[in-house]
C-alpha cells in the first residue's frame, strides 16, 4: 500500500537525514521525502500496521528534527 503525507520539516539536510533513518523503520518498504513540497511518500510492507509504522517514523524523525510533523 502506498500513501502520501504532508509533513513539516525545517531544512533540506534534515529532510535527507529523516528520509534515511525513516526508511529503516520496520514496516516501511520504500520511503521518500521532498523538502520542496513538504511531502513524504511511503510504500508499506504487506502486513504492516500503518498507524504503528507512522508513529515509529515520527518518533525516529523527531530524534533528528524535533519540530518534524506528519499531517494527514
Amino acid at each position: 500500500m502506498k500513501k502520501t503525507y504532508k509533513i513539516e520539516v525545517d531544512c533540506a539536510n534534515c529532510a535527507n537525514l529523516v528520509e534515511e533513518a525513516a526508511s529503516k523503520v520496520a514496516g516501511v518498504k520504500e520511503l521518500s521525502i521532498s523538502f520542496m513540497t513538504q511531502k513524504m511518500k511511503i510504500t508499506f510492507e504487506e502486513d504492516a500496521d500503518i498507524d504503528r509504522v507512522i508513529a515509529d517514523i515520527a518518533k525516529t524523525a523527531r530524534k533528528i528534527e524535533p519540530d518534524f510533523e506528519i499531517k494527514d
